[in-house]
């Protein structure tokens, strides 16, 4: 099959498949005009492509079937100095070892200042209800009543009154 054929196949035109074939560098036979003759085995491995690219997957995404990419492999550097990393190791538990007790040491102080911050604290509640209980005290002596003031409350119900004549209060006899 030619490359329109194929393409009329799949659904896709004849430069989406010429596009494929170069960018996935698809081993694909030419006649003697440079064209691409297609075999069935060729278009399989278009149509596997083609529903790959249709369930999202992108065009420098796919591996080919019968080609696989190369898995690139990194090399880890033994450490050929192994005295530098003890010391570094050392070095480092060092520091944690400080660090721990520079946090400890911080806490203790935080813990030390907040006791003192409570005790003065409680010191002025102290202090507030001793100025609290006197002001109560003076108040109530304010409002006692004193001896003077029992004394000269009179008892009206006794009292008499001399009735003055109507007319005579008029006139003022």
């Amino acid at each position: 099959m030619n490359t329109s054929e194929v393409a009329k196949l799949l659904g896709v035109s004849s430069s989406t498949v010429q596009r494929w074939v170069k960018q996935l560098r698809l081993p694909m036979e030419k006649n003697e005009r440079g064209h691409y003759h297609f075999s069935s085995e060729d278009i399989h491995l278009l149509k596997e492509i083609h529903e790959q690219l249709q369930n999202g997957t992108l065009l420098h995404e796919i591996t080919p079937v019968n080609e696989k990419k190369n898995v690139r492999r990194g090399a880890v550097k033994s450490v050929e100095n192994e005295q530098a990393l003890e010391k570094l190791a050392a070095k480092v538990s060092e520091i944690e070892i400080c660090m721990h007790a520079k946090a400890d040491s911080v806490a203790s102080y935080q813990l030390l200042q907040h006791r003192r911050e409570i005790e003065d604290l409680q010191d002025q509640v102290k202090i507030l209800t001793r100025q609290l209980e006197l002001l109560q005290n003076q108040f109530n002596e304010l409002n006692k009543p004193t001896q003077t003031e029992k004394l000269s409350v009179f008892d009206h119900s006794k009292v008499k009154r001399k009735k003055k004549n109507f007319v005579s209060s008029i006139f003022g006899f």
